[in-house]
């Protein structure tokens, strides 16, 4: 007999969240929780990055106080059985990820297990269990560091993944909170298409994808969910969005280095219609990211598309998750720091797709979305997907 399981994922950046402490952090909880209780899951997937923030050497103690109120919060009360993995100990320099993933488990599910993957073997998810340190020895979550080789050319980074594998009912399945590598400059992501920062996540990606689809495990379907930083691709944007303008690029004086691209009006008293410099990205009509959730741009988000043979993803009608003002007024503005682009994904194999339930058209049985659309979330606003996850219960 077919039966189902309702299912919620959810990612979220968190590191403004530490970086900006207390400000936000009661309206942000109170959004997540009017996404659970409007969907009524029985499985919730948490996966955060950038725990404790740019700053998590002094910040890293409220961390274990915001997973502390989540899980013993009046609203996840029904939640009878939890699972909390954070990777705090960023002393650890070679291993730390700063990742947390929080998984909670309704009264009402009854057969859930989780895998050991020291005893490869399954075992049945019983009360509360708290994992907080570097992790090094919990045999139920796998993490991984990206290797520095990747990142050549930056300084040592809080990226990587970590995984825990499933049976809900009878369906198994690995949850990846995934962390990939952000763009360093606009200016250096404008030189080429796609950007060199691009070419880094994708081989990022796909060492994550190798590593969960090698064979020391049986590789089940997986959701891979997190900040992967993906960017629009600026170089073919920023030529849409100055079709009709005149543009300078400014040299530093000594050397050849570009210092800033300024597209003004060819009339219009030549206003500046897009700025860009390193950690500057002005652009005058900033509704063409909201508009229609900003459905055309969407062409330009093409990160996901080169792991199609792997990945899919469900249509995104919300806007570009990143990067919002942190100004408590400004809930639905982008700061103009970098371009808005949808860095927070939920994506999964085409195994996992086939075992979410479709209804008809009108059925909100699968929702992908953002929490706190018209509320101040920090920086990133958190992405969730709801669905009816397909099970056989014999």
């Amino acid at each position: 007999m077919e039966t189902y399981a309702d299912v919620l994922l959810v990612t979220a950046n968190v590191g403004s969240l530490f970086d900006n402490l207390g400000e936000i952090q009661n309206e942000w909880l109170q959004e997540l929780y009017k996404t659970i209780h409007s969907h009524k899951p029985q499985f919730i997937a948490l996966h955060f990055q950038e725990v404790g923030g740019k700053d998590y050497m002094a910040n890293m103690g409220h961390a274990e106080n915001f997973f502390w109120i989540i899980e013993s919060s009046e609203e996840m009360k029904d939640y009878d059985r939890v699972c909390i993995y954070v990777d705090n100990q960023f002393q650890a320099e070679d291993s730390f990820t700063a990742l947390g993933s929080m998984y909670f488990i309704h009264k009402t599910l009854k057969n859930i297990q989780q895998y050991d993957f020291n005893v490869k073997d399954f075992k049945t998810v019983s009360g509360q269990s708290k994992h907080v340190g570097s992790l090094d020895g919990v045999s139920t979550v796998e993490k991984e560091k990206f290797p520095k080789n990747f990142w050549p050319d930056f300084k040592w980074s809080r990226k990587g993944f970590m995984r825990t594998r499933w049976i809900i009912h009878n369906q198994g399945l690995d949850l990846v909170n995934v962390h990939l590598f952000h763009d360093a400059s606009n200016l250096i992501a404008c030189n080429s298409s796609p950007s060199i920062y691009s070419a880094n996540r994708k081989n990022a990606l796909r060492y994550v994808i190798n590593r969960i689809s090698d064979s020391r495990y049986t590789p089940l379907p997986f959701f891979l969910f997190g900040d992967f930083n993906f960017r629009l691709d600026a170089l073919s944007l920023v030529q849409h969005l100055s079709t009709s303008a005149d543009v300078q690029t400014v040299k530093k004086d000594s050397s050849n280095e570009v210092e800033k691209i300024i597209c003004e009006e060819k009339d219009n008293d030549h206003q500046v219609l897009l700025h860009i410099e390193d950690k500057l990205f002005a652009y005058l009509h900033q509704a063409v990211f909201r508009e229609d959730n900003g459905r055309a741009l969407l062409k330009y988000d093409k990160e996901v598309a080169a792991f199609h043979d792997v990945i899919r993803e469900e249509d995104i009608e919300f806007p570009p998750s990143y990067p919002y003002s942190e100004e408590y007024t400004k809930p639905t503005r982008y700061m103009n720091t970098r371009c808005p682009a949808w860095c927070d994904r939920i994506l999964m194999s085409h195994t996992a797709q086939e075992f979410i339930h479709r209804g008809d058209d009108g059925d909100k049985s699968l929702v992908y979305d953002t929490v706190g659309p018209n509320v101040c979330m920090g920086d990133h606003k958190p992405v969730f997907l709801f669905f009816s996850l397909k099970t056989n219960d014999h």
